[in-house]
């Protein structure tokens, strides 16, 4: 089977995975769609739409409504990579996202997640 680049990957796919780690730790969907929402800028209602369409992951990071300018604060690894050490804009998007994901599903507050 042919190795497939992650930002060609359907973004409903990729999405559920997120939702389904941060669900399995007893975290909810709406408190993913706010990490998102606060990294990305877009409503919980335009990541449902999202999530119903055919776009890609890399789409999905490259078309954000906007960039938190927060997002700079995100530190530490993620598989093995320091987030702040990322130069490519897209892969440093979709590693800050894995973060804010992992830090929900360890249960960590919403406050400290999202920077505040």
């Amino acid at each position: 089977m042919p190795c497939m680049n992650v930002f060609d990957m359907s973004f409903a796919k990729l999405y559920q995975a997120l939702v389904a780690k941060a669900e399995r730790k007893g975290r909810a969907r709406s408190e993913v769609d706010e990490v998102t929402g606060w990294l990305l800028g877009y409503a919980p209602e335009d990541l449902a739409k999202l999530a119903d369409s055919e776009v890609t992951y890399g789409s999905f990071l490259s078309d954000a409504p906007f960039v938190n300018p927060n997002a700079d604060l995100i530190k530490g690894t993620i598989c093995g990579v320091r987030v702040e050490t990322i130069e490519d804009p897209l892969t440093k998007r979709m590693r800050q996202l894995d973060k804010l994901v992992d830090e929900l599903a360890k249960g960590r507050p919403m406050e400290k997640i999202l920077r505040t």
